[in-house]
Protein backbone atom coordinates (compact mmCIF):
# COMPACT_ATOMS: atom_id res chain seq x y z
CA UNK A 1 0.00 0.00 0.00
CA UNK A 2 1.34 3.49 -1.22
CA UNK A 3 1.76 6.23 1.54
CA UNK A 4 1.20 9.72 0.48
CA UNK A 5 3.78 12.07 1.28
CA UNK A 6 4.24 14.34 4.12
CA UNK A 7 3.03 17.61 3.67
CA UNK A 8 5.90 19.92 4.63
CA UNK A 9 4.68 23.40 6.29
CA UNK A 10 6.61 26.20 7.80
CA UNK A 11 6.42 25.75 11.61
CA UNK A 12 3.36 26.28 13.75
CA UNK A 13 2.08 27.78 16.99
CA UNK A 14 -0.89 27.99 18.69
CA UNK A 15 -2.80 31.02 19.39
CA UNK A 16 -1.70 31.60 22.83
CA UNK A 17 1.61 30.77 21.66
CA UNK A 18 1.55 33.89 18.86
CA UNK A 19 0.61 36.03 21.75
CA UNK A 20 3.42 35.13 24.68
CA UNK A 21 5.83 35.55 21.15
CA UNK A 22 4.36 39.26 20.54
CA UNK A 23 4.83 40.09 24.12
CA UNK A 24 8.86 39.21 23.95
CA UNK A 25 8.47 40.91 20.63
CA UNK A 26 6.90 44.27 22.22
CA UNK A 27 9.99 44.48 24.30
CA UNK A 28 11.94 44.15 21.49
CA UNK A 29 10.30 47.07 19.98
CA UNK A 30 10.83 49.42 22.96
CA UNK A 31 14.22 48.55 22.86
CA UNK A 32 14.27 49.61 19.57
CA UNK A 33 12.86 52.79 20.20
CA UNK A 34 14.72 53.54 23.07
CA UNK A 35 17.92 53.16 21.19
CA UNK A 36 17.22 55.39 18.41
CA UNK A 37 16.45 58.23 20.91
CA UNK A 38 19.26 57.87 22.06
CA UNK A 39 21.10 58.05 19.18
CA UNK A 40 23.05 61.19 18.62
CA UNK A 41 26.28 62.63 17.60
CA UNK A 42 28.90 61.34 19.89
CA UNK A 43 27.26 58.69 21.56
CA UNK A 44 29.14 55.41 21.30
CA UNK A 45 27.32 52.47 20.17
CA UNK A 46 28.40 50.20 23.63
CA UNK A 47 26.41 53.24 25.25
CA UNK A 48 23.02 52.11 22.79
CA UNK A 49 24.26 48.43 23.71
CA UNK A 50 23.07 49.29 26.93
CA UNK A 51 20.36 51.39 26.59
CA UNK A 52 18.75 48.13 24.79
CA UNK A 53 19.83 45.76 27.28
CA UNK A 54 18.48 48.11 29.95
CA UNK A 55 14.98 48.17 28.59
CA UNK A 56 15.11 44.18 27.83
CA UNK A 57 15.98 43.29 31.65
CA UNK A 58 13.71 46.14 32.44
CA UNK A 59 10.45 44.38 31.07
CA UNK A 60 12.19 40.90 32.75
CA UNK A 61 13.34 39.53 29.83
CA UNK A 62 16.69 38.10 28.63
CA UNK A 63 18.89 39.42 25.85
CA UNK A 64 18.91 36.86 23.00
CA UNK A 65 21.85 38.77 21.30
CA UNK A 66 23.71 38.35 24.47
CA UNK A 67 26.74 35.60 24.27
CA UNK A 68 24.81 34.02 20.97
CA UNK A 69 27.92 31.91 19.67
CA UNK A 70 30.11 34.62 21.68
CA UNK A 71 28.45 37.45 20.52
CA UNK A 72 29.59 40.59 23.52
CA UNK A 73 26.36 42.62 22.47
CA UNK A 74 22.71 42.93 23.21
CA UNK A 75 22.07 44.59 19.68
CA UNK A 76 24.17 44.27 16.49
CA UNK A 77 24.69 47.71 15.87
CA UNK A 78 25.87 48.47 11.72
CA UNK A 79 27.10 51.68 10.68
CA UNK A 80 27.07 52.58 7.01
CA UNK A 81 29.28 50.13 4.87
CA UNK A 82 28.14 47.75 7.79
CA UNK A 83 25.28 45.46 6.70
CA UNK A 84 24.87 43.19 9.93
CA UNK A 85 26.29 41.71 12.93
CA UNK A 86 28.33 45.03 14.27
CA UNK A 87 29.78 44.57 17.57
CA UNK A 88 28.73 47.40 19.90
CA UNK A 89 32.11 49.21 21.24
CA UNK A 90 32.86 52.26 23.08
CA UNK A 91 35.66 52.98 20.31
CA UNK A 92 32.32 53.74 17.70
CA UNK A 93 31.14 56.55 17.86
CA UNK A 94 28.36 58.33 16.08
CA UNK A 95 28.28 61.06 13.79
CA UNK A 96 26.07 63.51 12.02
CA UNK A 97 25.24 62.04 8.90
CA UNK A 98 25.57 58.22 9.81
CA UNK A 99 22.98 55.49 8.07
CA UNK A 100 22.62 53.09 11.53
CA UNK A 101 20.72 49.47 11.43
CA UNK A 102 20.15 48.44 15.09
CA UNK A 103 19.22 44.65 15.34
CA UNK A 104 17.55 43.29 18.74
CA UNK A 105 16.08 40.45 20.30
CA UNK A 106 14.89 39.51 23.75
CA UNK A 107 13.92 35.86 25.01
CA UNK A 108 10.19 36.32 27.54
CA UNK A 109 9.49 33.17 28.71
CA UNK A 110 11.22 31.14 26.38
CA UNK A 111 9.88 33.12 23.34
CA UNK A 112 11.76 34.90 21.07
CA UNK A 113 11.48 38.03 19.40
CA UNK A 114 13.63 39.96 16.51
CA UNK A 115 12.93 42.90 15.03
CA UNK A 116 16.06 45.36 13.31
CA UNK A 117 15.61 49.31 11.99
CA UNK A 118 17.28 51.51 10.09
CA UNK A 119 17.70 55.45 10.47
CA UNK A 120 19.56 58.30 10.12
CA UNK A 121 21.66 60.54 12.26
CA UNK A 122 20.56 64.17 11.89
CA UNK A 123 20.98 65.34 8.07
CA UNK A 124 21.69 62.43 5.76
CA UNK A 125 22.03 62.58 2.23
CA UNK A 126 19.11 61.66 0.06
CA UNK A 127 20.05 58.57 -1.57
CA UNK A 128 20.86 56.89 2.22
CA UNK A 129 17.19 58.50 2.91
CA UNK A 130 15.89 56.13 -0.09
CA UNK A 131 17.83 53.17 0.52
CA UNK A 132 16.53 52.87 4.11
CA UNK A 133 12.87 53.02 2.65
CA UNK A 134 13.04 51.23 -0.35
CA UNK A 135 14.37 48.21 2.73
CA UNK A 136 11.30 49.27 4.67
CA UNK A 137 9.18 48.50 1.64
CA UNK A 138 10.56 45.31 0.48
CA UNK A 139 10.15 44.22 4.03
CA UNK A 140 6.36 44.98 3.70
CA UNK A 141 6.05 43.66 0.41
CA UNK A 142 7.43 40.11 2.03
CA UNK A 143 5.12 41.11 4.78
CA UNK A 144 1.99 40.72 3.00
CA UNK A 145 2.70 37.71 1.56
CA UNK A 146 2.80 35.96 4.68
CA UNK A 147 -0.70 34.47 4.01
CA UNK A 148 -1.47 30.85 4.51
CA UNK A 149 -1.39 28.13 1.43
CA UNK A 150 1.62 30.54 0.15
CA UNK A 151 5.37 28.93 -0.43
CA UNK A 152 7.90 30.42 1.61
CA UNK A 153 9.73 31.29 -1.64
CA UNK A 154 6.55 33.28 -2.28
CA UNK A 155 7.96 35.71 0.40
CA UNK A 156 11.03 35.69 -1.31
CA UNK A 157 9.68 37.15 -4.30
CA UNK A 158 7.34 39.48 -2.72
CA UNK A 159 10.67 41.16 -0.96
CA UNK A 160 12.36 41.06 -4.41
CA UNK A 161 9.43 42.73 -6.38
CA UNK A 162 9.15 44.97 -3.33
CA UNK A 163 13.25 46.30 -4.18
CA UNK A 164 12.32 46.29 -7.79
CA UNK A 165 9.26 48.51 -7.06
CA UNK A 166 11.16 50.93 -4.66
CA UNK A 167 14.40 50.82 -7.74
CA UNK A 168 11.43 52.08 -10.22
CA UNK A 169 10.22 54.80 -7.84
CA UNK A 170 13.72 55.78 -7.13
CA UNK A 171 15.10 55.72 -10.30
CA UNK A 172 18.28 54.09 -9.06
CA UNK A 173 19.10 49.98 -9.05
CA UNK A 174 20.04 48.94 -5.11
CA UNK A 175 22.24 46.12 -4.66
CA UNK A 176 20.10 42.63 -2.71
CA UNK A 177 22.76 41.24 -0.43
CA UNK A 178 24.13 37.62 -1.16
CA UNK A 179 23.59 35.13 1.30
CA UNK A 180 21.96 36.45 4.01
CA UNK A 181 17.85 36.45 4.45
CA UNK A 182 15.39 35.47 7.54
CA UNK A 183 14.23 32.61 9.11
CA UNK A 184 11.83 30.96 11.18
CA UNK A 185 11.30 31.67 15.02
CA UNK A 186 10.56 30.36 17.90
CA UNK A 187 11.98 28.76 21.17
CA UNK A 188 15.04 29.51 19.57
CA UNK A 189 16.21 32.57 17.83
CA UNK A 190 17.38 31.06 14.56
CA UNK A 191 15.59 28.07 12.95
CA UNK A 192 14.43 26.28 10.03
CA UNK A 193 13.72 27.73 7.17
CA UNK A 194 16.40 29.98 5.78
CA UNK A 195 14.32 32.77 3.88
CA UNK A 196 16.31 34.29 1.12
CA UNK A 197 15.23 37.31 -0.25
CA UNK A 198 14.66 36.84 -3.60
CA UNK A 199 13.81 34.18 -6.06
CA UNK A 200 10.88 32.38 -8.14
CA UNK A 201 8.10 31.95 -6.35
CA UNK A 202 6.10 28.81 -5.19
CA UNK A 203 9.36 26.40 -3.78
CA UNK A 204 9.32 25.13 -0.27
CA UNK A 205 7.42 24.70 2.62
CA UNK A 206 3.78 25.98 2.78
CA UNK A 207 2.31 28.54 5.06
CA UNK A 208 -0.46 27.90 7.83
CA UNK A 209 -1.98 29.69 9.93
CA UNK A 210 0.51 30.09 13.33
CA UNK A 211 3.49 29.69 10.78
CA UNK A 212 6.11 32.31 12.19
CA UNK A 213 8.95 33.86 10.50
CA UNK A 214 11.16 36.53 10.61
CA UNK A 215 11.72 38.53 7.34
CA UNK A 216 14.89 40.78 6.85
CA UNK A 217 15.65 42.64 3.58
CA UNK A 218 18.93 43.87 3.49
CA UNK A 219 19.36 46.67 0.66
CA UNK A 220 23.09 48.57 -0.69
CA UNK A 221 23.44 51.13 -2.93
CA UNK A 222 26.13 49.00 -4.80
CA UNK A 223 27.37 45.54 -4.61
CA UNK A 224 25.19 42.52 -3.46
CA UNK A 225 28.72 40.95 -2.22
CA UNK A 226 29.96 41.09 1.25
CA UNK A 227 32.73 39.96 3.87
CA UNK A 228 33.57 39.62 7.36
CA UNK A 229 35.66 41.55 9.55
CA UNK A 230 38.72 40.07 11.27
CA UNK A 231 36.20 40.15 14.73
CA UNK A 232 34.81 36.99 13.00
CA UNK A 233 31.06 38.86 12.95
CA UNK A 234 30.64 42.15 11.24
CA UNK A 235 29.32 42.05 7.72
CA UNK A 236 30.35 44.73 5.29
CA UNK A 237 29.72 45.32 1.95
CA UNK A 238 32.18 44.83 -0.81
CA UNK A 239 32.88 47.95 -2.22
CA UNK A 240 32.32 50.29 0.95
CA UNK A 241 28.69 51.61 -0.32
CA UNK A 242 26.12 51.88 2.45
CA UNK A 243 23.70 49.31 3.87
CA UNK A 244 20.17 49.40 5.26
CA UNK A 245 18.71 46.16 7.32
CA UNK A 246 14.75 46.03 8.20
CA UNK A 247 13.63 42.88 10.39
CA UNK A 248 10.00 42.21 11.98
CA UNK A 249 9.10 38.97 13.48
CA UNK A 250 5.55 38.12 11.36
CA UNK A 251 2.92 35.44 12.13
CA UNK A 252 0.16 33.96 9.56
CA UNK A 253 -3.12 34.04 11.29
CA UNK A 254 -6.77 33.95 9.47
CA UNK A 255 -6.82 37.80 9.34
CA UNK A 256 -3.62 37.99 7.48
CA UNK A 257 -0.11 38.73 8.74
CA UNK A 258 0.31 39.45 12.44
CA UNK A 259 3.50 41.48 13.14
CA UNK A 260 4.43 40.22 16.37
CA UNK A 261 7.85 42.91 16.73
CA UNK A 262 5.52 45.90 17.07
CA UNK A 263 7.08 49.30 18.07
CA UNK A 264 5.40 51.59 20.61
CA UNK A 265 4.13 54.90 19.15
Amino acid sequence: MGLGRKRKVVPFRSAGELDAMAAAGAIVGAALVAVRKHTKPGVSTLELDAVAEQVIRDAGAVPSFKGYHGFSGSICSSINERVVHGIPSADDIIVEGDLVSIDCGAILDGWHGDSAWTFGVGEIIEADRLLSEATRLSMDAGIAAMIAGNRLTDISHAIELGTRAAEVEHGRKYGIVDGYGGHGIGRSMHMDPFLPNEGAPGKGPELVVGSVLAIEPMLTLGTTRTAVLDDDWTVVTTDGSRAAHWEHTVAVTENGPRILTLRPE
